[in-house]
């Protein structure tokens, strides 16, 4: 049997220091060479993207240029980490939000090993704390805060990329400045995206939805408590929501969903086939599954055989194991 090792590195620094700057250390090189790499498009300079954050999402501006003087005010480091024009890049996911008495966000995440951060990352950059798993140094994939709020993303399937934010720096964002979904939505509304995603939100007081937002078109709002890697009714990419097996994920979800399963029975069908993928070698491999708790403030991480939970109070650990793949 082939194994993939995965690993995870939690810490807490409520403002980034010495542990954000030794993740900054060993990841730059890589992320210097994607964001770079011929072939995608202009990156910005460090004034046009400092500028287009001021713009949008004013309130990490503070945040951004304390990063960029733990890294000694390097051009390319400052623009990228505004996340303005970035590089494409489409994780395939699966997520799902459940409140039958106990509130969960559950989320697969897919994607190419050799381009997961492997960050667990709690902060408390405002009023808010927040916790979750990193990407791009400072953004999320998923994550919720000390109010209540959880947010998660997936690839939403279109084709296309344009002028906007990379989608883990929003999420970061709605986090850090709303408290439920109805703030969060305001806040989404206004902000350019650069690709097709799939936001899924849930609040304290038990409101859910799923944004679907694109560079190309108006934001769209459902009562819908799930996503895949396409719009709930029509994939943009036929092909690639066949290849990635997005329409049939999506309807196993609404089948569990009918069931009305209690969500620690509902996390682990995230699991298993068909949401849990051991396709590594392509990139579409299940890294891990994590199940938000925003009521009690705790986030399970999830693989066969193995959980390991993390909550704001949660001293720095590291995780590592070996899954069976394809």
């Amino acid at each position: 049997m082939v194994f993939q090792s995965i690993s995870l590195h939690a810490f807490r620094e409520d403002i980034p220091g010495p542990r954000w700057r030794a993740l900054y250390d060993a990841t730059w090189p890589g992320y210097r060479s994607w964001y770079l790499r011929p072939g995608t498009g202009e990156r910005p300079t460090a004034t046009q993207a400092e500028a287009a954050l001021l713009r949008h999402l004013p309130e990490l501006h503070p945040t951004w240029q304390h990063l960029v003087s733990l890294t000694g005010g390097d051009p390319t480091t400052a623009a990228m980490l505004t996340h303005w024009n970035m590089p494409a890049f489409a994780p395939a996911c699966s997520q799902v939000v459940i409140d039958s008495g106990t509130r969960a966000l559950i989320r697969n995440y897919d994607y190419h090993p050799a381009l997961f951060e492997q960050v667990v990352l709690t902060t408390r950059l405002g009023g808010r704390e927040v916790i979750g798993t990193s990407d791009c140094l400072w953004g999320l994939l998923d994550g919720m805060n000390s109010d209540g709020l959880a947010v998660s993303l997936t690839f939403g399937g279109a084709k296309g990329h344009g002028p906007g934010f990379g989608i883990p720096l929003v999420v970061r964002y709605l986090l850090e400045v709303a408290g439920t979904v109805p703030d969060a939505l305001s806040a989404l509304s206004g902000i350019p995206v650069a690709m097709s995603y799939n936001l899924t939100l849930t609040d304290r007081t038990g409101c859910h939805r799923t944004a679907y937002v694109a560079p190309d078109r108006p934001m769209e709002v459902r009562e819908i408590p799930f996503a895949t890697n396409h719009r709930f009714d029509r994939p943009d990419d036929p092909a690639h929501a066949k290849r990635f097996r997005s329409v049939e994920r999506q309807k196993h979800l609404m089948a569990l969903l009918r069931a009305e399963p209690d969500p620690d029975a509902l996390a682990r069908e995230f699991i298993r086939a068909p949401l849990r993928s051991t396709d590594y070698a392509n990139g579409f491999g299940t890294l891990y599954t994590a199940d938000y708790r925003p009521d009690s403030g705790v986030v399970h991480y999830r693989w066969p055989g193995t959980t390991w939970s993390r909550s704001f109070d949660s001293t720095d650990a590291e995780l590592r194991l070996d899954v069976a793949a394809a």
